[in-house]
Order: structure tokens, then sequence, then C-alpha cells
């Protein structure tokens, strides 16, 4: 996962300045998978994102692969930034690996509270979902 988190940072470190990052973020957006529209209801939604955001885990070979979609530009993006990071990866190494990056990156301080109200959440989300997934695996 740090060849990935060095990636995103190696991506959003080579613009100066925030409206560059952004327009990133929403390109990386439009890069996601398209989102399984039978998962596209509530038992997925992540609660406390102001716009509409899912997220689905599925399990391969030991390994968490997300899907995941939002109503609104930036948010999806954020959504596939999320998704580059924590997707195909075990249960243990999605536990193991803080969001640091979104600060060191700078993606963090420009966001609305809401943003980041909703960026906790789908972190939250993610890191619920892992957990309960390495202790059914356990099982």
């Amino acid at each position: 996962m740090k060849e990935r988190i060095d990636k995103i940072k190696e991506r959003f470190l080579q613009y100066n300045d925030w409206e560059d990052r952004y327009k990133e973020l929403i390109q990386l957006g439009k890069s996601l998978d398209s989102y399984p529209e039978d998962k596209r209801d509530e038992k997925y939604k992540v609660k406390g994102c102001q716009s509409q955001v899912w997220l689905y885990p599925e399990v391969r070979n030991g390994r968490v692969f997300f899907y995941g979609d939002s109503d609104a530009v930036l948010v999806k993006g954020i959504v596939a930034l999320l998704l580059n990071v924590y997707s195909d990866a075990t249960p243990a190494e999605i536990l193991a690996t803080k969001p640091e990056f979104l600060k060191e990156v700078g993606i963090t301080e420009h966001l609305s509270m809401n943003r980041s109200n909703g960026l906790a959440a789908m972190m939250k989300q993610i890191q619920m979902y892992a957990l309960v997934l390495q202790t059914t695996m356990k099982g």
C-alpha cells in the first residue's frame, strides 16, 4: 500500500496550487469503475456525507475490493482516491494504513467542514468493513 500512497503523493504534489489538485481529484473520480446498480441502496450508503456516497466491499482470495460512487463530482474524486489506496488489500493492511496521505497531499486542508466530515465517515466505513471482514475471515 505504501507504493500506492507514494503514487498518489507524486500525482498530487506535482501541482503547487489547490485548483490544479482539485481538477486532478475530479479526473480521478471520472476514472472510477462503474458502481453496481444493485448495490445502490441504503445498506451501502455512507452515513454522515452531505452528498450521496455508496461503498460496497467484495472479498476475493482474502483481499477486499471496494466499489464506490457519489452524486457529487469532487466527492466522487475523494472516493476514487480512497479506493486507489484501500481496495485490493487485506483487512489487516487496511486497518494498519492511516489516511495521513490525504493531509500530506493537501486534500483535507481545503475541504469544507461538511466535506471533511464526509471524508471521515468514508474512512470510518472502509475501516469498519475491514474490521468485520477480518473477523469473519478468521472464523
